[in-house]
This record gives C-alpha cells, structure tokens and sequence, in this order.
C-alpha cells in the first residue's frame, strides 16, 4: 500500500468531517438545506474547474467517445450530491461521529462486496475470513459508537 496515498484518504475521512459541520452551519445560517447543498457543491465545482484549468495534461474525450460511455458511468456526481444532502439533514441529529460511523460503515460493507464480485471494473478480491472478522469487527465499533 502507498503510504502517501494511505495518508491522503486518512487526511480526506477527517476533510469529510469537517465538510458535514460546514454544511450543517450553513444550512442552519441559511435556513434551507437544499440551498446549502447547492452552495456547498458550487464551491467545490469552483475548485474543480481551477484544478482543470491550471493542472489538467490529460486530453479531452471526443464527442464519439462520450456518446459511447454507458449513462450509468455519469451518474456519480448524483450519489455525491446525495449524500451531501444527507449529510446536511442528518448530522445535526445523529451528530458527526453516529453519522460517519453509520456512513463508514456502509462505505465499507458495499466496498467488501464490490471487491469480491468484481464489479465496476475492479479487480477480483474474494472475501476472506480476515475480512469477515473486519467487518464484525466494525460493526461491534459502530455499535459501540451509537451506545453512547
């Protein structure tokens, strides 16, 4: 494993946290947590088009090429804006550590059983009793987070 890029995905989890207490604020001072989210997306499509503009050396796809991509592989950014939303309904009820351990959790089981089917174009990584063992392990965590 990279440990830089071990570090950077350690670094965005604690970014993510911070991003929800944001968003939260704003949907507080604002009075509308859709307008908050709208806010909230706005300025990281600003930061991403920055990035383009002043970093990008990748070629751009052709027309043909984008006609041919499967709808489906363009519908990220909707379970980003989704889970933004959620976040900013969610946290100040559950609280950040309830709701991130509920979200982590998710994240993980869906991600142990991408890897073992293979799906969305990654590879093949069978599900061992290790990681079994991790997954109850995290579910006794989130559970032991969620009884306090």
């Amino acid at each position: 494993m990279n440990l830089i890029f071990a570090l950077l995905a350690f670094i965005i989890g604690m970014a993510t946290t911070v991003q929800g207490g944001v968003n939260s604020q704003l949907r507080v001072a604002i009075g509308n947590p859709f307008l908050a989210a709208i806010v909230s997306f706005s300025g990281g499509l600003t930061v991403l088009v920055l990035s383009f503009v002043l970093f990008n050396t990748y070629p751009l796809p052709s027309v043909e090429t984008l006609r041919q991509v499967s709808w489906w592989k363009f519908i990220g950014g909707a379970f980003g804006s989704l889970y933004v939303l959620s976040v900013i309904f969610i946290v100040r009820d559950l609280g950040p550590a309830n709701m991130l351990a509920l979200a982590v959790a998710g994240q993980l089981i869906a991600a142990i059983v991408i890897d073992h089917y293979g799906w969305l174009g990654f590879s093949v990584q069978t599900v061992s009793p290790l990681r079994l063992l991790g997954v109850a392990f995290l579910v006794v965590g989130v559970y032991l987070i969620l009884k306090n």
